[in-house]
Parts: C-alpha cells; sequence; structure tokens
C-alpha cells in the first residue's frame, strides 16, 4: 500500500493549473503553464519538499471475491466514490443483498474499534467452554456405540437387559492353535499335545487381589450344580463340579486335567477327574449312603464312567488310567476318528461340543469322514461379575474384604489378561504350532486403547500446522508479513475447537474413538481454511479505504463466504447424524458443535487479531517479533511541486483520485527508478458527482508508466523483482485460466471428468457392506492375529430366539414348535447332530415328562405305584404321580383319579395347559442338568421345589404353579457368516420367522451380535440416499439464499453430487466396504465439498465481462486460498496416517485425503469450465454509462484468449511495467495514495492500441495505516 504524505511548501501561494474542472493535473505542454511532472525515487530528506512513501506488496488487479460489495459500500456514501480502474466502478449489485453486506461492513469496524477487548471476550467465553472437557465421558461400550438408537434392536435388547439384568450368563475366553506352515494337518497327537500344554498353561493362571487367591474352579461358569440331600455328597460334588471347559481334548483322557477341583474321603487319594470314576464311587459309597437320587442324576445325564473310560492321548503316560481303551496296548488313537462327531463333557447327553466348535479348516473323504483339519479351539466359560459376585456374597472366604460387584469385576479382568499373556507363551518360538488367545477383556482393552487421545499426534499435527501457516504467510517486506496471523489463527481454530468439544461434553454428548481419533485433526484441517480466506482477503483490501474500516471492509468482502462454508458443513454434519449409529451420531453432532465454534472464532475473534495486527504493521514493526521495529526501507517517490502561482488555496475535503501510468527506468549510479509522466497520456474523467463541492470535485487520470531499458543489468536486477514476486495469483493469470479455458482444453476437461464420472458408477457397484472386527485392531498384534484366524476357521455364532410375555405359553405350544422350526431351517444355522435332540427347553422339557410319564406306567404297570402310594416306585414314577394328580384348582388341587385318565403329553406332543406351569416348576427343580443346557433363562424364575419321595403329606404333593412367562429363550448356532451379505440374509429370515409367529399370537425376536451389530445394513444404504439428497437440497437453499442465484447454487449443488458419487466409486477400487463410518464421511463430503466450490462461484458471480474472462478472475482470486485450504486440511490429516490403526488410516484418512484431492480438482477445474460455458450472469449492473472504456475489459484479438507470451511492448522499454493510482486529498494537509500494480502484465488478451493507451486496468494493494 500507498501513503502520501504531501507537504506544502511556504512559498506556495497559488494552486497549479488544472486542465478541465476535475483537477487533473496539467500535461507539461508549451499550451499549459504546468511545470512538468516529475516522479523520482529515492530516499526521504529534509531538502525533498514532496515526498511519497511506497511501501512493497503484492496486489491484484481485480476484487478478492466479492468486488460488488466494495462498491456497494461506495455508492451509499458518495463522500468517497469507488476508486478508478477497478472492475467494481460503474457496477452496482442488486439492492436486496446490501442489507448483509452492510450488517458485515458494521461487524467488523465494531470488533476494529474494540479488537481489544474483542479478542479478550473472545478467548475467555472460548477458554471457559474449553474447561468442559473435565466431563467429558469416552464410551467404549460396543452395544453403546453400534446399537441402532430407537430401532427396534435396541427395544429388544432393553427388554432383555430388563428380564435378565445388563450382563451376559458367561463370559468366554478362547485358545485357537494353528499350524506354522498353512495347510498343515493338526488332527495328530503331537498337534494335540502342544494344545494340551497351551490350555493346561491357562487353566493354572491364579491372581492375588484383596489377599486372597483366584483361580479358575473359583470362578468358572458350571452348568447345573443339583442339589442333594446328604450334606457330605453335596459338598463333595460342589468341590467336583467341573468347569464348563469346550475343548477337543474332552475326546480324551487328557481332558481332565484342564478341570481343577479335587475332594477328599477317608482312606482314598485325593478324588480328581484324573482318576474317579462316579460309576465305582457310588459303588464304594452305597453302604455308608442314601444316594439313590444322586445315580439317578447321573444316569440321566450320561455320565458315566467320565474321562477314565475315555483313550489317552499319549498311553505312554504314567497316569493313564487302565480302565482307558488304549491303556493296555500302549497304541496312540485315531485322533480324526475320535474327534468325529465332536466331543463330550462330563455328561454325554447334556454337553455335547459340536466339531465346528472345536476344529476348523475341516477335509473329508467322499463317504464324509473326517480327514483333517488346519485349527483347534478351546473355550473357558467364566461367570458375570453379577454372578461371581452372587456367589462368593456372604462366603467366609470374602466376609473381610468388603466383597462387592467392582471387585469381582477386577478378578475376572485381572484372570483374564493373565490367561492370555500365558496362553500366547505357552509354546516355544521354535514350535510348529502357535497359540492365539483372546478374551472379552482383550476386546474391553483394545475399544480403551482405540479411544485414547494420542497427545503426541495432536501436537505434532497442531504443530505442524504452525509452522505450514507462519511459512505460508511470511513476507520478505515485514510491513506485509502475515507469519504472526498465521500463528495466531490456527491456535485459534485449536482453542474453538477445544472450546466445541467441551460444549459436546457439557451438553451429554459421550466421546468415542472416532471423537478422539479424527475430529480434532479434521476440525483443524476445516477450520484454518477459513483463516486462509480472511488472511488473503485482508491483504487485498480496496485502494483508499481508510484504516479505520479496513477489517469491516475485509469481513463484507469474505464473511458471504466463509458463512456459505460453514453453514453448509454444520448442515452437512447435522445431516450425517441421520445415521442411527449411536457412534456416528456423537461425532456428526460434535462436529457440527466444533464447526460452528469455529465459525464464530474466525467471524468474531480472528478479525480482532487481523486488527491487531493493522496495528502493527501501521507502526512499521516486524511480524511475530513485533516488539522490534522493521528494517525493511520503503519506496519513497518523490513529487517535485509546481509554482502555484498567485491564487488563493481553497480549503476543501473532496477526495481526489487519479490513476496515472508514466514511463519509469533504473539508475545504474544510484539504482533508483526514475518515473516521468509523459505529455502524451489520455486522461479519463470519471463521473460527475452531483452531491460533491463543484470546485473540489474528485478527478482521476490515466497515464502509462513503462520502465526504460538501460543496459543489461539493470534490466535483470528488475527482472529479479518480478521473479520474487510470482505467487499462485499469477500463475492463475498468467498460465493456468488461459489454459484452462481454451476450447479444447475445456472440451477435454469434460471429456476426462464424464470418464472419471463413469469409472466411479462402476467402482459404486463393488462397494460392499460390511466392517470387520479385523479393521478395527491394528495388524501385526496378536489380537488380529486371532481374530483373523476366528474369522478364517471359527465363523460361529451364538444366537437366541427370545420369547417374551403377553401370550399363553400353555395354549401357544405348537406355535412355538412351529417357530423353532422355521429358525432351524435357515441355511446358517448349524442342525444338531442326528442323535441328538434339539437344544431347547420345550424340548428338553417335553422329554423329560416323557420320561417320567414312561416311568410311572411301568410302576404303574408292575404294581410298585397304586392309587394311594408311591414309595415303592421310582424316583420318576413318584415325580410323575405328584403331576398327574394336579388340578390347578386352589379348592381342590388334587385328583386322583387323573392318574389313569390323563398324560403328561398328549400324543400330539403337546403338554395339557393345564399342568404347564405346575409342571415347568417340578421339571427346573428335578433336571439342573437339562434346565442348564436349555439356557432357557426362565423370567419369572419358576419357585424352588424340593421332592421327597418318602414325604407323603399334603404339602409335600402340592405342586406351585410357575408365573406365566415373559421370558424365555431357544439356542441356536449360526456358521459360515463370512460376508455382510450373509449376515443380512440370516436377519431377514429369522425376522420373517418372528413376524409369522407373531401373526400367530407369539411375541418374539432374535438376539445376538449379528442382530445387534449387523441389523443396521438392512437400512444403510436407504438412510445413505436420504441423507445425501436432503443435504443436497438443504445445499442449493443455502447457496440460493446467501448468493441470490438459484443459477449458480444449481452448479454447485451439480459438482457436489458428482464428487459424492466418484468418491463412493473410488471407495469401491480401493476395497473400501460401506459401514457407518464411510457413510457419515460421505455425507459430509458434500459440506466440505463446499469449501473448493463457493469461493469459485462467488468470484465468477461478482466479476464483470464475459464467461470466460469472469472464470479466469474468479480463478485469479481463489486459486491461492482454495489451495491453502486444501493444504491445511492435508495437513490436519496427515497425522491420521500415523495411526496405529489400519481402520482410521483406512476409513478416515485416506477417504478424507480422496475427498480433498476430489474437491480440489473439481473447485479449481471442473467447475471454472462450467461456469465459463453454462455460468449465470453477473451480479453487477452497470451505472455509469458515460465511461465504457474503463468498465469493459479490453475486447480479445480474435475472441479467444492468450497464454503464454504477455503482449508485446515497444523495444526502448523493458517488460517491467509500474502503474499506480493517487488519490489526492486537497490543502490544507493534502495527500496521496499510489498503489503499485503487479510487475507482469494480466494475462488478459491485448488490448487494441487505442485501448492500450487510453486506459488499463490498474492493480490495488492493501493499504498500510496512516
Amino acid at each position: 500500500m500507498v501513503g502520501l504524505l504531501w507537504k506544502q511548501s511556504r512559498k506556495a501561494q497559488t494552486p497549479p493549473r488544472h486542465c478541465g474542472r476535475h483537477l487533473e493535473p496539467r500535461r507539461a505542454s508549451r499550451s499549459c503553464s504546468c511545470t512538468r511532472d516529475r516522479l523520482r525515487l529515492g530516499a526521504p530528506g529534509p531538502h525533498r519538499p514532496a515526498l511519497l512513501q511506497l511501501t512493497d506488496a503484492t496486489v491484484h488487479p481485480y476484487p478478492r471475491l466479492s468486488g460488488p460489495t466494495e462498491f456497494r459500500r461506495g455508492t451509499s456514501r458518495m463522500a468517497r466514490p469507488p476508486p478508478l480502474g477497478e472492475l467494481p466502478p460503474g457496477y452496482t449489485p442488486p439492492a436486496r443483498s446490501a442489507a448483509p453486506q452492510g450488517l458485515l461492513f458494521s461487524l467488523g469496524c465494531g470488533i476494529q474499534r474494540h479488537c481489544g477487548k474483542v479478542l479478550f471476550l473472545g478467548l475467555l467465553a472460548f477458554g471457559a467452554l474449553a474447561l468442559g472437557l473435565r466431563v467429558a465421558i469416552i464410551e467404549t461400550d460396543l452395544e453403546q456405540l453400534w446399537v441402532e438408537a430407537g430401532s427396534r434392536v435396541s427395544q429388544e435388547l432393553q427388554y432383555t437387559k430388563e428380564k435378565l439384568g445388563e450382563e451376559a450368563a458367561y463370559t468366554s475366553q478362547m485358545l485357537i492353535q494353528t499350524p506354522r506352515q498353512e495347510g498343515e494337518n493338526v488332527l495328530t497327537p503331537e498337534a494335540l499335545g502342544l494344545h494340551l500344554q497351551a490350555a493346561l498353561t491357562a487353566s493354572k493362571v491364579q491372581v492375588s487381589l484383596y489377599g486372597k487367591s483366584w483361580d479358575l474352579n473359583k470362578i468358572c461358569y458350571k452348568s447345573g450344580v443339583p442339589l442333594i440331600e446328604n450334606g457330605m455328597i453335596e459338598r463333595m460334588i460342589e468341590k467336583l463340579f467341573p468347569c464348563v471347559i469346550l475343548t477337543p481334548l474332552d475326546c480324551f483322557w487328557e481332558g481332565a486335567k484342564l478341570q481343577g477341583g479335587s475332594a477328599y474321603l477317608p482312606g482314598r487319594p485325593d478324588i480328581q477327574w484324573t482318576n474317579l470314576d462316579p460309576e465305582q464311587l457310588l459303588e464304594e459309597l452305597g453302604p455308608f449312603a442314601s444316594l439313590e437320587g444322586f445315580r439317578e442324576l447321573l444316569d440321566k445325564a450320561q455320565v458315566g464312567q467320565a474321562y477314565v473310560g475315555r483313550p489317552c492321548l499319549h498311553p505312554d503316560d504314567l497316569h493313564c488310567p487302565s480302565s482307558a481303551p488304549n491303556h493296555h496296548s500302549r497304541q496312540a488313537p485315531n485322533v480324526a476318528q475320535e474327534l468325529s462327531g465332536g466331543c463330550h463333557g462330563f455328561s454325554h447327553k447334556f454337553m455335547h461340543w459340536q466339531e465346528e466348535l472345536l476344529l476348523g479348516g475341516l477335509a473329508r473323504d467322499p463317504r464324509g469322514q473326517l480327514l483333517r483339519a488346519e485349527a483347534l479351539q478351546s473355550t473357558f466359560l467364566l461367570m458375570s461379575p453379577r454372578q461371581l459376585y452372587e456367589h462368593f456374597r456372604g462366603d467366609y472366604q470374602t466376609h473381610d474384604i468388603g466383597w462387592s460387584e467392582e471387585q469381582a469385576s477386577t478378578v475376572l479382568q485381572a484372570w483374564q489378561r493373565r490367561f492370555v499373556q500365558l496362553a500366547q507363551e505357552a509354546l516355544p518360538g521354535n514350535a510348529s504350532q502357535q497359540i492365539h488367545a483372546f478374551s472379552s477383556t482383550t476386546l474391553d482393552d483394545i475399544l480403551h486403547a482405540f479411544s485414547e487421545v494420542s497427545a503426541a499426534r495432536v501436537v505434532g499435527g497442531y504443530l505442524l500446522m504452525l509452522a505450514y501457516a507462519c511459512v505460508t504467510m511470511l513476507r520478505w517486506d515485514c510491513a506485509q508479513s502475515q507469519g504472526a496471523v498465521g500463528l495466531a489463527g490456527v491456535l485459534l481454530v485449536a482453542l474453538a475447537v477445544a472450546s466445541g468439544l467441551g460444549l459436546c461434553a457439557l451438553l451429554g454428548i459421550a466421546f468415542n474413538a472416532a471423537t478422539t481419533q479424527v475430529l480434532p485433526f479434521l476440525a483443524l484441517g476445516i477450520g484454518v481454511d477459513d483463516i486462509f480466506l480472511l488472511a488473503h482477503a485482508f491483504t487485498e483490501a480496496p485502494p483508499g479505504t481508510p484504516l479505520q474500516e479496513r477489517t469491516g471492509e475485509c469481513l463484507q468482502r469474505t464473511g458471504t463466504s466463509v458463512a456459505l462454508t460453514s453453514i453448509n458443513n454444520m448442515v452437512a454434519f447435522f445431516m450425517a447424524a441421520l445415521v442411527p449409529i449411536p457412534a456416528l451420531r456423537a461425532f456428526s453432532l460434535q462436529a457440527a458443535v466444533v464447526v460452528g465454534c469455529n465459525f464464530a472464532a474466525v467471524m468474531l475473534v480472528f478479525p480482532a487479531v487481523l486488527s491487531l495486527d493493522l496495528h502493527r504493521r501501521h507502526c512499521q514493526r516486524l511480524d511475530v517479533l513485533c516488539c522490534f521495529s522493521s528494517p525493511c526501507s520503503a519506496r519513497v517517490i518523490q513529487i517535485l511541486p509546481q509554482e502555484l502561482g498567485d491564487r488563493t488555496v481553497p480549503v476543501g475535503i473532496a477526495h481526489l483520485t487519479a490513476t496515472v501510468q508514466a514511463f519509469a527506468h533504473c539508475e545504474a549510479s544510484s539504482q533508483h527508478v526514475v518515473t516521468i509522466l509523459p505529455p502524451q497520456a489520455h486522461l479519463v474523467p470519471p463521473p460527475s458527482d452531483p452531491l460533491a463541492s463543484e470546485l473540489f470535485s474528485p478527478g482521476g487520470s490515466t497515464r502509462d508508466l513503462l520502465g526504460q531499458e538501460e543496459g543489461t543489468r539493470q534490466k535483470a536486477a528488475c527482472k529479479s523483482l518480478a521473479c520474487a514476486r510470482w505467487n499462485l495469483a499469477h500463475f492463475a493469470r498468467s498460465q493456468f485460466a488461459p489454459l484452462l479455458l481454451q476450447s479444447h482444453t475445456k472440451a477435454m476437461v469434460l471429456v476426462l471428468f464424464g470418464a472419471l464420472l463413469g469409472l466411479s458408477l462402476y467402482g459404486s457397484t463393488l462397494v460392499q457392506d460390511g466392517l470387520a472386527l479385523t479393521d478395527v485392531v491394528p495388524r501385526g498384534t496378536k489380537e488380529h492375529a486371532f481374530l483373523s484366524a476366528q474369522l478364517r476357521y471359527f465363523s460361529l455364532y451364538e444366537v437366541a430366539l427370545v420369547t417374551q410375555g403377553g401370550f399363553d405359553y400353555a395354549h401357544s405350544q405348537r406355535a412355538l414348535f412351529d417357530l423353532h422350526q422355521r429358525f432351524s431351517s435357515l441355511k446358517a444355522v448349524l442342525p444338531p447332530p442326528a442323535t441328538q435332540a434339539p437344544r431347547t427347553w420345550l424340548h428338553y422339557y417335553r422329554n423329560w415328562l416323557q420320561g417320567i410319564q414312561a416311568a410311572f406306567d411301568q410302576d404303574w404297570a408292575s404294581g410298585h405305584i397304586t392309587r394311594h402310594s408311591y414309595r415303592n416306585g421310582s424316583e420318576d414314577g413318584a415325580l410323575a404321580y405328584k403331576l398327574l394328580i394336579q388340578t390347578g384348582d386352589a379348592q381342590e388341587p388334587l385328583d386322583f383319579s387323573q392318574l389313569t385318565t390323563r398324560k403328561l403329553v398328549d400324543k400330539d406332543g403337546l403338554i395339557p395347559p393345564e399342568l404347564f406351569y405346575m409342571g415347568l416348576t417340578m421339571w427346573v427343580s428335578s433336571d439342573p442338568l437339562g434346565l442348564a443346557a436349555s439356557q432357557a433363562n426362565f423370567y419369572p424364575p419358576p419357585p424352588e421345589w424340593l421332592h421327597d419321595k418318602y414325604d407323603t403329606t399334603g404339602e409335600n404333593l402340592r405342586i406351585p404353579a410357575a408365573q406365566p412367562l415373559e421370558f424365555a429363550q431357544f439356542p441356536f448356532l449360526l456358521r459360515g457368516l463370512q460376508k455382510t451379505a450373509d449376515f443380512v440374509e440370516t436377519i431377514e429370515g429369522a425376522r420373517a420367522a418372528c413376524a409369522e409367529a407373531g401373526r400367530a399370537g407369539v411375541r418374539a425376536y432374535p438376539s445376538g451380535s449379528p442382530f445387534l451389530f449387523w441389523e443396521q445394513y438392512l437400512g444403510l444404504r436407504r438412510c445413505f440416499v436420504l441423507a445425501v439428497c436432503i443435504l443436497l437440497v438443504c445445499t442449493f437453499l443455502v447457496c440460493a439464499l446467501l448468493l441470490l442465484n438459484p443459477w449458480a447454487a444449481s452448479l454447485i449443488v451439480l459438482v457436489l453430487a458428482v464428487m459424492t458419487v466418484e468418491l463412493f466409486g473410488i471407495m469401491g477400487f480401493l476395497g473400501i466396504k460401506l459401514s457407518a463410518i464411510p457413510v457419515v464421511i460421505l455425507v459430509a463430503s458434500v459440506g466440505i465439498g463446499v469449501e473448493f466450490t463457493v469461493h469459485v462461484a462467488l468470484g465468477f458471480l461478482t466479476s464483470q465481462g464475459s464467461r470466460n474472462l469472469r472464470a479466469a478472475r474468479a480463478l485469479e482470486h481463489t486459486l491461492a486460498p482454495v489451495t491453502d485450504g486444501a493444504i491445511s486440511t492435508l495437513l490436519g490429516l496427515l497425522m491420521l496416517a500415523g495411526s496405529n490403526f489400519d481402520f482410521i488410516v483406512r476409513y478416515f484418512f485416506v477417504v478424507l485425503t480422496v475427498l480433498t484431492l476430489l474437491g480440489l480438482l473439481h473447485g479449481l477445474v471442473l467447475l471454472p469450465v462450467l461456469l465459463s460455458i453454462l455460468g449465470p450472469p453477473p451480479e453487477v449492473v452497470q451505472m455509469y454509462k458515460e465511461s465504457p472504456e474503463v468498465l469493459s475489459p479490453p475486447a480479445a484479438q480474435g475472441g479467444g484468449l492468450r497464454w503464454g507470451v504477455a503482449p508485446t511492448l515497444p523495444q526502448s522499454f523493458a517488460r517491467v511495467t509500474t502503474s499506480m493510482t493517487v488519490a489526492l486529498r486537497p490543502p490544507p494537509l493534502p495527500g496521496a495514495y499510489i498503489h503499485p500494480a503487479s510487475e507482469e502484465p494480466t494475462w488478459s488478451p491485448a488490448a487494441t492500441p487505442a485501448a492500450s493507451g487510453s486506459s488499463n486496468l490498474s492493480s490495488r494493494g492493501p493499504c498500510p495505516a496512516i
């Protein structure tokens, strides 16, 4: 900018004569008495009466973005009309858009007047909000993060928790063994021996907490411990009852080594499962205790000899029992044959582990016989924290430690972590097999690690952005440098991000992994874009802008762009919140709030920073180190005054402007540039101002300033100055825009982008749905290896079919059986072995009733049971006797005549409704193993009832009926679910089965992880399309309202839609699957894409001329801020590339980087081409018809655009030219502003000789403070 201090000589008494009424400086000619005007650049000194101090600045020949807004103010205050030589003079926008611009101008001026107060209050407010981070809650519960809020799955999950509690019945800890050499068979004694070694190491884990030792036998899940009348036997059974461990070792005697219980009987060694023969034990104890009921229980469970009757994996083992089939032969068993069909726990009837639970990668012969397998799996079941707490509550072992559920949870977590650690270290590094261990606590640890904030990456990312902002805004001229502004802007954005997140925490929006891992960097990249935009605009204020209006001018010119981008970003993230996944909904809402805080910081606080920096520049202080004065020497232009004569100098306040073009040449001796005003310059008067004083009406003139070449040295020095001033605006003006806007280039651009769109449409067909857990866990870790092996070999899922209350179970048995049959027919359901009945409570219940009915019939036929006595009958016969005489009538509860007239199960396989709930009570109390195997989880639970065959009192004969059931479930196993399409097909089939049962009066729903986490994919694509369409409509409305141009808004929305389609297609080529996370990014891409398009469109609307020229001007003024914004976004995303989680890299860094590059291409290449072909008319209209040579740019030769070499200049002058605008204020304190234009000619087509001599659009630059 130019500050001119014109000190009037005391000898001057009369003003110079002027040619014309507009006070133009008279040409030095014979017809005028005015002396020849001579401008000399040199250092100021006391001997020079008139000085013009000129500071170097990079200037642009056209308005930054919103040129019409500049003139809009000029037309409202005629005391300071717009300067000549700019595009806006002569034009004014429609009056309907003046109000918002005026508000922005007033806001900027108010901020500048109170910049210190605004900055202090803004920092105080944002800092206070940032303190809300102290109450932030990080959510790591998968169900809370991924179950669709308010959906039927959420309602079903809530119903399950209300009936059963918050936790599952047990937790699983798994070991998977795979060969190091892929494809190797693991069905060998050696491989199983290594598996035994790892499983035995894991089963012996002990942890010490709260002064107690906790081992597997204390915390494992035990299924159906029976109640025995004999206290001694009951205590022994409690100690010996085995843990539930699903392992291939259960096919062999070695499976007993994993059970840690033991009991002591006098005269015998310690009883353990490795030496326990239940049949032999009962025979030894028979003479000393009545164990008939216990014997029947073992017979029903088909316990037999338990483990000692199974073959030994290593028959040479000294402890191999003599009862083992291969003990005497000493031959190794046929492992494949033994494992064929699965294995059993200690109970052959209720504990059957199918092949698919134990073996992976199976291979069979043509007859279906098992030949080989590639993986082995063992699963240890532990109690839930609540079960562990209830089990030891009141126990003597925990009475002195203040036992609580939190302590129980801590014990389980510590044991699980130790379990995983020791299991993974169980095998030596040179073993042929490898062990992968995993527990539920491991998954929780992964989620916690995934949700932790990486301080190093956050600090590194923000330091990198600080360095870029500072470097990109530094200038050689200290007065024009904005490095401190860049630093302050990035720090302000960082504070705004923190305040936005703090506000979210205060509003109760829980944080998650996406919040902590992605949002700080994404918000930084987006927020800094507007900082660059304002900073660029602030350096390009119109010539002659008063100091006190600089900030208002900046906000007026850029406020619309900032508002457009910020509002569209907020709308985009709010639309992304339509995705009903809680984690992504919270992320979207948090991002919208953070963008809003960034918007407030950029519009309210950052202008105060710019105002303070303006004061620093006015004081000629160093950038960044503002305490020191600037060493940069200012260029000085000396104007030799002319004699004023004897005329009296009038006093006035009019603002006189003139654009002067003069010859300039370099002097080798003094290294100064001497500028001379030629007398042949063509003068262009501006339109008269009827409101101004007739005597001091504004005036102006235009003259050529051509530097005359004086030798090679001087020419090189001048050229080096132009090279130093090269920037993106210069590149866009002289090279990029002329090349892009040629006809053949535009055709090529349209063809290439059309091809890209076509490829993207094809790529969109390749996008698959899904998000595997392996994508979330860091690659190269042991957890990732386990999950990969599990997905490959053991893709099994435990699910349940839940039946609710609201219908009568007793009268809906047929519908329940039909529901089970339909669910079992699903392709993914693992069928039970042909020799085993379905594992459901209704089947177990019915079969048990049929069993006791058969025993009663046999006892009745043999006479052991009569109408009046059942003592001589069997235990089962006595149970049937008691149930058959029940009537359900409170007045007459017993009817002995029914003993022979009714059956417990009719010929259709249904239980009589009047006996259903009483029989349920009896079954639950008498068959604990069957109840545990059924996993019924009844609610409300049936009452406890103890059967005593020898008690014949009335109370013992009465059986309390269970309350009507409100919750029960049928367990199933799903297999073969590899792709999301498999999950979706299964979910749809299960939902159809439940809907069919609902029409029969049975209320049911499926439950399990596939239904919790894959249900979202049923409507994910529909939700995605709906959100994008709504967002595009909202974007159109916002752009149309703020731009007041639906035509331009339509083009913007068209480009954004194309970007979204292309991003979706590129995801298909990159192999990125569609889940809720990419959907959020795709929806947000519409808002982020506005950053790259709206600036160009706004620059196009506020320019005048042909479409090509307006597109070129838009590119000239938006290339730099848009590019800076893209680079800042990429720098913000760069820290995501260093994440330990591939999930962050693939689904956030890669996708957002592609989005940024697509936005850059579409905003700076495709959109300008579309605007040059289909662009709307300009927003401004011509006012001054008498000055067409100023308003209209020179016509291009041949109607085309020139690219490459600038227009040819006369040989006697150098290519370096200088244009300046001189604004004169008359006495008593005359002054002037001189604005140097770009050292290089503009890219626009060469003007005709007349036009070149008459008018040339002058550049303008920012004015320093006066």
